[in-house]
């Protein structure tokens, strides 16, 4: 899977956490010379260029990806509003654009339509619900662009209702099939990590995971539900 070049290094944390989030595997540059060399080893799937720090420098490398005898596509440039006039006769330059401060979800959309179009992904195993993402290589999580700081069986947890969703689940089976056959600890163990995760989730989102009466829980809507 080739990785996705983004300028410069290192890049915006917002960035570096989207990116990782989404699963996308990804490499920062400082310059064009160290994106040659990285290219010696493989072909860049795409890139991300932050132009609203500097926009002059980050314009130039783009210009020198384009120049390359096999030109870089896929080229997605972040900059803010008040720099869209410098868009002007430069759009040989990139692929498509978004202006920052960006949404999660939008730089994500953004690019996998460039992958789309290309014909190419590179994202790991991402798991997604609405506004819920899990990145399962990274075991990161966020919801609505929020990142989520759950401990290692919070996380399985979730990513265990996500995988089944409006499936319902005694406590004794959740118990089971995330905790395991020889974990010895009571159904309270779920109500405590269902009762995190809604906290961790917040307000807005801690109805994703169902209390069903003297049965035990579900994730999101029931295909029965109307």
């Amino acid at each position: 899977m080739s990785p996705l070049l983004v300028y410069p290094d290192p890049p915006p944390p917002e960035l570096a956490q989207s990116l990782d989030l989404a699963g996308f595997s990804w490499k920062a540059v400082a310059n064009s010379l160290i994106a040659d060399e990285q290219a010696l080893d493989h072909e860049w799937s795409g890139a991300v260029i932050v132009a609203d720090e500097n926009p002059n420098d980050a314009f130039a490398f783009a210009r020198s990806l384009r120049k390359k005898s096999k030109p870089q596509q896929g080229i997605l440039l972040l900059l803010n509003a008040t720099q869209l006039g410098q868009l002007e006769l430069r759009d040989e330059l990139f692929d498509d654009f978004i202006l920052t401060p960006f949404r999660h979800q939008e730089l994500e959309a953004r690019l996998k339509h460039l992958f789309w179009s290309q014909g190419v992904d590179s994202r790991g195993e991402v798991l997604t619900h609405g506004d819920l993402v899990l990145n399962l290589e990274t075991y990161q999580a966020a919801v609505d662009g929020r990142p989520l700081d759950l401990t290692y069986m919070e996380y399985e947890l979730l990513k265990f209702l996500v995988s089944h969703p409006g499936k319902v689940f005694s406590r004794e089976t959740l118990l089971s099939r995330v905790w395991g056959y020889d974990y010895f600890g009571g159904a309270r163990t779920v109500d405590v990590h269902v009762r995190r995760l809604r906290s961790k989730l917040g307000e807005e989102y801690a109805n994703l995971i169902q209390t069903i009466r003297s049965v035990g829980y579900s994730f999101g809507q029931s295909r029965w539900n109307t």
